[in-house]
């Protein structure tokens, strides 16, 4: 059984990089604030980041679960994630998207997707009622940090006045940048979590099967135990590289991590955190290779 705590959804993206729109183009390439990027893999032909499709590789990789964030690239994609969630209720979990200055609603969602790395003005502590009002209405807080230690004090504060609200920090804390274990300390604090979506993109120049990645799970771990650690793929922009299944293959074939902890980390974690509770079995099926 395996959870992705961190997959993207879009029906056109609407976002911006810095104040330069991202706009969907064909065959898989954006408009990156005026630069052309492969955003996800070139069979995606329309531009359409869909649902169907997510599934479709969810059951080919034995994938069961999956919780869908927002991105400020890809703008407030709501309609789009409730619309997902009704389709495949036991399958995703889905986070409502918060941009500041902006309205944002927690009505039919699990929880809210901060991009604090891409607040328009600095200062995490002003969005204090944000973080109260989820939880106070029982809602995750999936939130991705600047790098390093520059958001980490005022993030410490709030879990401090808010110790019962689950937050789990993104992309592993920015591992290859420097400082990225003071993020990753965050995890010492009882509802506090963290995923590896984008750690595969974060090696990418090392590439598959990833051995410095796998060190740095263990590094973390030493200060956070397994105990809270997730996986997360970051489809399906980390697809431009990698298979679907190559994204936590290397972790199950590792002898760095022990089956005990590579349970907990692909799965047994995520399941808790997020409530997955009605999970299927996916049945394997035979590739003609």
């Amino acid at each position: 059984m395996i959870i992705d705590s961190h997959v993207h959804l879009w029906k056109t993206q609407t976002g911006r990089r810095d104040l330069k729109p991202v706009r969907t183009l064909e065959n898989g390439l954006s408009d990156f604030g005026g630069e052309i990027k492969q955003m996800m893999p070139p069979y995606m032909v329309s531009g359409e980041n869909s649902p169907e499709m997510l599934i479709a590789n969810m059951n080919y990789a034995g994938v069961n679960g999956a919780v869908v964030v927002g991105e400020v690239m890809d703008g407030n994609q709501d309609g789009y994630f409730l619309k997902a969630k009704e389709k495949y209720p036991d399958r995703l979990k889905i986070c409502s998207f918060f941009d500041e200055g902006e309205e944002y609603t927690l009505n039919g969602f699990d929880g809210i997707k901060i991009c604090a790395c891409k607040l328009k003005t600095p200062g995490l502590l002003k969005l204090f009622d944000v973080f109260e009002n989820a939880c106070k209405n029982n809602k995750f807080v999936c939130i991705e940090l600047e790098d390093g230690d520059r958001q980490t004090g005022e993030m410490s504060e709030i879990i401090q006045q808010l110790p019962d609200l689950k937050i789990a920090i993104g992309h592993f804390g920015m591992v290859t940048r420097e400082n990225w274990l003071e993020q990753i300390k965050l995890a010492q604090n009882k509802n506090v979590f963290v995923e590896s979506g984008g750690i595969t993109w974060l090696f990418n120049s090392e590439f598959y099967p990833y051995p410095s990645a796998v060190r740095a799970i263990n590094e973390a771990a030493e200060v956070c135990s397994f105990d809270k650690l997730m996986w997360g793929s970051d489809y399906p922009r980390t697809m431009v590289e990698i298979t679907y299944k190559m994204s936590f293959d290397f972790i199950l074939k590792s002898k760095e991590i022990s089956e005990e902890n590579k349970t907990k980390f692909l799965f047994e974690n995520a399941k808790n955190f997020y409530g997955f509770d009605s999970l299927a079995e996916i049945e394997p099926i035979q590739n003609m290779l």
